[in-house]
């Protein structure tokens, strides 16, 4: 589903550069719910904006569904985006003055679907991810974190992208609901086949993905884990703190 091929990325002013993301090859297949581990300035944030194609590589190759999005136009890649990928980050980044049904439809508004498409799809999602009745007209505010993640799941989900990156999605939660929310992030990618990526410093997320890549210095370091044992993406998850 995702590979990364060689991926470099630079950023310089006058005679000083900065390499993020240095060399990085790794790959994530179908139905796999990831982690990228590192610790701040690791480069972990820059690889999430390569792949979710906010930014462009200095070098290097990144493929999706078999597609180079490195090679995409600035039109095609706001098409990949808004078709390909659900974001979700730890602030939840919802629209305040919207209803949690309202910020759900927003992404189908853009790609064009119908106004009672869009509502009652909004409807299911949330009923999806557990967020139900009254609690679907209610705006952020009147929310819980936990619950707001779960309205930021559900829209991430709006265009039923085949890939989800996931930016520090439970930094933001306490223990039970980081548990609650990692659990249905792993459920999407087993249950749905939709490949996801998260990049965090939490040990416990990266304790139940399937996959771990540990970044140091913009480097990879390592990938552990692979199939239902989550013991070995624990390990590798562990060995990234010391």
């Amino acid at each position: 589903m995702l590979e990364v091929k060689g991926v470099t990325k630079s950023f310089g002013t006058g005679d000083r550069t900065v390499t993020a993301v240095n060399n990085v090859t790794m790959a994530v297949p179908d139905g796999e719910f990831a982690a990228i581990v590192g610790r701040s300035g690791s480069g972990k944030s820059t690889l999430m904006n390569l792949l979710g194609a906010l930014e462009r590589p200095t070098s290097g190759m990144i493929f999706v569904d078999g597609q180079d999005i490195t090679r995409l136009g600035r039109g095609e890649l706001v098409q990949y985006r808004r078709r390909s990928i659900g974001f979700v980050f730890q602030s939840y980044n919802l629209i305040p003055n919207l209803s949690s049904t309202e910020n759900v439809m927003l992404p189908m508004e853009f790609a064009g679907v119908g106004k009672d498409e869009r509502r009652q799809r909004a409807r299911s999602l949330l009923d999806q991810v557990e967020l139900t009745g009254g609690k679907q007209h209610r705006r952020p505010g009147k929310l819980s974190g936990g619950e707001q993640q779960r309205v930021a799941i559900a829209r991430a989900l709006a265009n039923s992208p085949r890939l989800i990156l996931a930016d520090e999605p439970v930094g933001n939660l306490d223990t039970q609901t980081s548990g609650t929310v990692i659990e249905l992030l792993r459920s999407l990618a087993h249950a749905r086949g939709t490949t996801v990526v998260a990049v965090t410093h939490d040990l416990s997320l990266a304790d139940r993905a399937d996959r771990v890549f540990r970044l140091q210095d913009g480097r990879l370091q390592a990938a552990g884990g692979s199939g239902p044992a989550p013991s070995a993406a624990g390990a590798e998850a562990r060995e990234s703190g010391r």
